[in-house]
C-alpha cells in the first residue's frame, strides 16, 4: 500500500483541468501569541505579553487551504463579511490560489472569527466573532444562485464542510446534493448538528465520534453500538460509505461490504484543530485521483496524523505528505517479513479493500538484477506481492550442500526492501504448497522456464478461480553463473 500511495503523492492528485469545489462555513482564525510571566494585579487572570498575531483560514477555508496545499485546483463558495477581517481572508485564499468567486460578501453579517490568545503553546482564551441570526431569504437566494452556479461547472468532486454556521441550510444542501447526483459527481461532507438527514443521497459523510454518538443518540463509549448505529445510518442516508475519525483511535470505515478499523497514524499531539477539515480533504484528493475509499482514508489519516503535531489551524502540503510516505515506508521495510498468522492477518486486510493477492516463491541466492526484473513483473500481475523464500535448509536441499551463500535472515530483509514486494515468508518445507493453501492467493507466479501444469500450487489457486502467471526470465542473469565467475 506504501508505494503505491507514495506515487499517488508523488505525481500529484490532479488529472487535466479536474478541480474540487467546498462549499460551506467560511472563517478567519486570529492567534495572538506571547508570553506568560506573571498573574494581572487587578484580577486573577494571567498577562500574556503579546509578540506576535497570525492569521489562518478556518472552518471550510482551511479545507480548500488544504486541497490547495496537496496541488489540486480549488474553488470555494460561502458567505463572508463586508468587513477586513473578510478582506483578509480572501486574500489568504487568493494568495493559497483558491478561487473565491463563489463567495457572497453579506453586508447583515461579519465575518465569523476565532481569536485565540496563545501563552506559549497553551491556549488560554478564545474570542468568536459570528452572527447567529438566520440567513434572509435575500440572501439564501444570491447564495443558491453562487453555489448552483460553481456546479454547473462541473467540478470533480463537492466537499460540503458544515460549520453550523449558516451556509449550509436543508435547501441549499439537497439542491447541490440533486444537482451531483444528476451529473454523477461525488459529494462528501463534513456534517455537524444531530439531524444528518438534510445530507440524504450524499456519497459519504466524515463525523468524529462524539458527533456520531449524538447523530445516532448512542453512548459514546460503546464502539460496537457505535459503528452497528453508524451502519445503519449510513444505509438509511443512502451513502456509499460513512467514515467515523476517532482520534487517537484513528478512523473507522463502513461501507455496504464491511467496518474497516484504520490507526492513528499520529506521532506527537499538540493541536487538535483542523484535523477534520484535513481528512476530508485529503480524502477528496485520494478520491479525485481514483483510489478506493479505504486507500484515501488511509492516505488522510496519515495526513491528520501530520497536522496534529503542530499548533493551531494548519493545511497539509503534498511536500510534507510524500516526505512521511517515504519515512513510514522505510521503517515498513523490516515490517515486511512477518509470521504466518501475520501474513494472513495482512491478507484479510487487503483483501477487505478488493486487492488482488499474487504469490511467488524461490530461495534468490545472490539477488540480481534478473530477480528484480521477475519481481517488478510479478507484482503488475495483481495488487499485492507476497513472496515465499526458502529457508536455507530447504535451499540446501535443492542446491547442494554449498548454497545457500547469503543467511535466510539477510535475504528476507533484502527483499523486503524492494518496492515490488509487500511481504516476505519463510518456509521450511520441501514445496510452498502449504503455504498457498493458507494465503489462497489469486495469481501464482512463476518464471517461463516452466510450464503452468510444473508449477507447484497452481491446480489449487486455480481450483478457487485464481490464474497462474509465467513472467519470462532475463537471459544470463543467475545465481549460479555468478558464482562461477567468482569462482572462475
Amino acid at each position: 500500500m506504501q508505494h503505491s500511495l507514495i506515487d499517488t503523492v508523488r505525481h500529484g492528485f490532479g488529472q487535466g483541468d479536474q478541480w474540487i469545489l467546498v462549499i460551506g462555513d467560511l472563517m478567519l482564525d486570529r492567534y495572538l501569541i506571547g508570553e506568560v510571566e506573571r498573574i494581572s494585579p487587578e484580577a486573577p487572570v494571567p498577562v500574556v505579553l503579546l509578540k506576535s498575531e497570525q492569521h489562518r483560514a478556518g472552518g471550510a477555508a482551511n479545507v480548500a487551504a488544504n486541497i490547495a496545499g496537496l496541488g489540486l485546483r480549488t474553488c470555494i463558495a460561502g458567505c463572508i463579511g463586508q468587513d477586513k477581517d473578510g478582506d483578509t481572508l480572501l486574500s489568504m485564499l487568493a494568495s493559497m490560489q483558491v478561487d473565491a468567486s463563489g463567495v457572497l460578501r453579506s453586508g447583515k453579517r461579519p465575518t465569523t472569527t476565532k481569536t485565540r490568545i496563545l501563552g506559549g503553546h497553551q491556549q488560554m482564551v478564545r474570542l468568536d466573532q459570528e452572527s447567529r441570526s438566520p440567513f434572509d431569504a435575500a440572501e439564501q437566494a444570491d447564495l443558491l444562485a453562487l453555489v448552483s452556479a460553481q456546479v454547473a461547472q462541473t467540478p470533480a468532486l463537492v466537499i460540503l464542510s458544515d460549520y453550523a454556521k449558516g451556509v449550509l441550510s436543508v435547501e441549499l444542501c439537497q439542491s447541490v446534493i440533486q444537482q451531483c447526483r444528476a451529473a454523477s459527481i461525488p459529494v462528501l461532507v463534513d456534517p455537524k448538528g444531530h439531524d444528518y438527514s438534510k445530507y440524504q443521497g450524499a456519497t459519504a459523510l466524515t463525523p468524529n465520534k462524539r458527533e456520531t454518538a449524538e447523530a445516532c443518540r448512542v453512548d459514546i463509549s460503546n464502539n460496537a453500538a457505535l459503528m452497528q448505529a453508524a451502519a445503519i445510518l449510513r444505509k438509511t442516508l443512502g451513502l456509499a460509505f460513512f467514515a467515523v475519525t476517532r482520534g487517537e483511535e484513528g478512523i473507522s470505515v463502513i461501507d455496504e461490504a464491511n467496518i474497516l478499523h484504520i490507526p492513528a497514524a499520529a506521532k506527537k499531539v499538540f493541536d487538535v484543530s483542523g484535523a477534520g477539515d484535513t481528512v476530508i480533504a485529503t480524502l477528496a484528493a485520494g478520491l479525485v485521483h481514483q483510489l478506493p475509499h479505504q486507500m484515501a482514508l488511509q492516505l488522510a489519516n496519515i495526513a491528520a496524523g501530520i497536522v496534529v503535531g503542530k499548533v493551531g489551524t494548519v493545511p497539509i502540503s503534498r511536500e510534507e505528505l510524500l516526505h512521511e510516505l517515504v519515512q513510514q515506508s522505510s521503517v515498513e521495510q523490516a515490517d515486511k517479513v512477518c509470521s504466518l498468522d501475520t501474513m494472513l492477518t495482512r491478507v484479510s486486510a487487503w483483501r477487505s479493500n478488493g486487492q488482488k493477492i499474487v504469490f511467488t516463491n524461490g530461495c534468490f541466492d545472490l539477488l540480481h538484477a534478473g530477480h528484480v526484473t521477475y519481481l517488478e513483473a510479478a507484482r503488475k500481475t495483481g495488487d499485492r506481492l507476497i513472496l515465499g523464500l526458502n529457508t536455507d535448509r530447504s535451499v540446501s536441499a535443492l542446491k547442494g550442500p554449498t548454497r545457500p551463500v547469503i543467511h535466510e535472515q539477510d535475504r528476507a530483509r533484502v527483499l523486503a526492501a524492494l518496492a515490488a514486494v509487500d511481504a516476505v515468508i519463510l518456509f521450511d518445507d520441501d514445496t510452498p504448497l502449504a503455504l498457498i493453501n493458507a494465503v489462497q492467493p489469486d495469481v501464482i507466479v512463476k518464471g517461463s522456464d516452466y510450464r503452468e501444469d510444473q508449477v507447484v500450487g497452481g491446480k489449487e489457486v486455480k481450483s478457487w478461480g485464481g490464474q497462474v502467471a509465467l513472467i519470462p526470465i532475463v537471459p544470463g542473469r543467475s545465481t549460479s553463473g555468478i558464482l562461477e565467475k567468482i569462482g572462475g
